[in-house]
């Protein structure tokens, strides 16, 4: 059994990454429940997952109780290393919130989602997304980061393009 300091703790919120088509509505939605402890299954990490699945929602209907209950599951959980995964267009704001309220712990906590599901839509960039947030969560400095299209971006910088779908620094030119 590995020290919990070293395993990693995903948060499931919903969003696209957790979304299954449904046919009557021609449009996908976020699923009942999360498909990720599915997926993390089926592959041999090294590190030991925790999974907690705070709500599934697309994110632009999260609410404040949820991203206190987010919050609420980092400061009890023992360990030091967690992945939320949200919807991309509140994003930054839940990692602005948790960047402020959990400053005082040495805790590292990486944001990522996606632009299309993990199942059923291939290519997909969920995986990706995912595989990218495991290692920098191992990597980075205690703090809160947003990990997408592979880059490592801070709350305070961070900001969606939504005709291009990526995340960008508003303290840099884009490309």
């Amino acid at each position: 059994m590995q020290n919990t300091k070293e395993q990693i703790h995903i948060i499931m919120t919903g969003g696209t990454m957790d979304s299954v088509w449904d046919g009557k509505q021609d449009t996908i939605k976020v699923a009942k429940h999360s498909t990720l402890p599915k997926f993390f299954k089926e592959l041999k990490l090294y590190p030991q997952i925790l999974f907690t699945e705070v709500c599934m929602k697309d994110s632009r209907n999260i609410k404040p109780k949820d991203v206190q209950k987010i919050a609420q599951v980092i400061k009890k959980s023992p360990c030091n290393k967690f992945i939320i995964t949200h919807g991309t267009y509140t994003m930054p704001d839940t990692s602005r919130f948790l960047e402020v309220n959990l400053h005082q712990l040495n805790k590292t906590v990486v944001l990522t989602g996606a632009m299309t599901p993990l199942i059923g839509f291939e290519p997909s960039d969920s995986s990706f997304n995912l595989g990218y947030a495991i290692a920098k969560v191992q990597e980075l400095k205690p703090g809160v980061y947003i990990a997408m299209n592979a880059k490592t971006f801070k709350p305070q910088e961070v900001a969606k393009n939504l005709s291009e779908g990526k995340f960008y620094s508003v303290f840099f030119d884009r490309q």
